[in-house]
C-alpha cells in the first residue's frame, strides 16, 4: 500500500465515522467531533499508528518462495498466540487477587485445563512448521518462551519432559523470537506488521520491545 492511499484511506475514515460540527465562545472557535458509538463530543481523536511499510528486498527466489511459506503459517497460528498472551494476562491479574498458594496452584490449573479442552485438537492439527512459528510468536506476545510459561504453571521437570519431547518433532519449547538476529523472525514480524495494517489480524502489542524500522533497517544494510 503506497502513502497516497494510505492517506486517503485516513481521510475517507474520518469522513465516515465522525460528524463535526463547531462552537464558537468569547475567545475562539472550538470543533468538536462526535465519534460512531459514542455520545461524548472530543476536541480529538485518536488514530492508530500507520506505518509506511516498502516491498522487502529479497535476494533470491528461494527467498521469496520462504516469505510467502512463513506467511501462510504465521497467518494461521498468530490467534493461538494471541489467545496465550491474553489468558495469561487474566492469569496473572487474578493471581495478584489471590493471596493462598493452594489457591493460585487450583486456578493455574482451571486456566490450563480450559485452553487444553478448547484448542488441544486444533493445535493437534498443526504441522511442525506451523509449531515452530508458534513457538516464536508465543515468546513475542508473552514475553516469555514456551518452556517458561510451562515451568511456571506445571513444574520444571513437567517442563524438561515437554521441552525434550518436541525435540523430538524437531521443535525447542526454549525457542526465541528475535528479529533483529533472525531472518525468518523478521520476514515474520514484517509479515504481521502488514496483516495488522490491513486489518486481516487483530493487533495485539508485542511484550518485546520491537521496533519495525530498526529492525529492516538492520536487514537492509547486511
Amino acid at each position: 500500500m503506497n502513502q497516497s492511499s494510505v492517506n486517503l484511506r485516513i481521510i475517507i475514515l474520518l469522513f465516515i465515522v465522525c460528524n463535526g460540527f463547531s462552537q464558537k465562545n468569547t475567545d475562539e472557535e472550538i470543533t468538536y467531533i462526535y465519534v460512531e458509538g459514542d455520545s461524548i463530543p472530543k476536541t480529538a481523536i485518536e488514530l492508530n499508528e500507520i506505518l509506511i511499510l516498502n516491498r522487502v528486498k529479497f535476494t533470491s527466489k528461494e527467498d521469496i518462495k520462504n516469505y510467502y511459506l512463513i506467511k501462510r503459517r504465521t497467518l494461521k497460528v498468530y490467534d493461538y498466540a494471541k489467545l496465550a498472551s491474553e489468558r495469561l494476562d487474566s492469569l496473572e491479574s487474578r493471581f495478584l487477587r489471590i493471596s493462598s498458594k493452594r489457591e493460585r496452584k487450583r486456578y493455574a490449573k482451571l486456566v490450563q485445563k480450559y485452553i487444553d479442552n478448547e484448542f488441544s485438537e486444533e493445535l493437534k492439527k498443526l504441522s511442525r512448521s506451523e509449531g515452530r512459528i508458534l513457538i516464536k510468536l508465543i515468546h513475542r506476545q508473552t514475553g516469555s518462551t514456551a518452556f517458561d510459561l510451562i515451568k511456571n504453571l506445571r513444574s520444571g521437570w513437567n517442563a524438561f519432559w515437554f521441552n525434550n519431547t518436541a525435540k523430538l518433532f524437531d521443535l525447542s519449547l526454549k525457542s526465541e523470537y528475535d528479529p533483529y538476529t533472525n531472518k525468518s523472525d523478521f520476514y515474520i514480524e514484517d509479515i504481521l506488521q502488514r496483516a495488522f495494517q490491513n486489518e486481516q489480524l487483530e493487533r495485539q502489542s508485542s511484550k518485546l520491545v520491537l521496533d519495525y524500522y530498526d529492525i529492516r533497517s538492520k536487514w537492509e544494510n547486511n
